[in-house]
């Protein structure tokens, strides 16, 4: 039978464990790119799957002032599908950390959702 003090040292580590995971998890979420679009292409924003806006393109037929509504509306549009992929590829990454953890489905981390 383990004494409170081995338990305590085990909780520790393990704690340790999942506390440079979750640091190596935010590096790779950093190093992934996704892509949102509006307007059928004509306004893209990359981010990465942290969140991390990377660049904003905006086709040229939209570059005239009576444009700027819609320019504005696709540019949110953008950001907003560009989110969606990065919360969905982050979601995936995080379920596969936990499941090479051996961790139940479902079961939340502190600082993971």
């Amino acid at each position: 039978m383990k004494s409170m003090e081995e338990m305590m040292q085990a909780a520790q580590q393990a704690a340790e464990t999942i506390q440079k995971q979750m640091g190596d998890m935010q590096v790779k979420l950093d190093a992934i790119e996704v892509e949102g679009q509006a307007g059928g292409g004509l306004v893209k924003v990359r981010a990465s799957a942290k969140g991390r806006i990377l660049g904003v393109s905006i086709d040229d037929s939209l570059m005239k002032p009576e444009e700027k509504n819609i320019v504005e509306d696709l540019v949110t549009a953008a950001f907003n599908d560009a989110r969606d992929k990065a919360d969905r590829v982050s979601e995936e990454q995080m379920k596969e950390m936990q499941s090479g953890m051996g961790l139940p489905p479902g079961f939340n981390l502190p600082g993971m959702g």
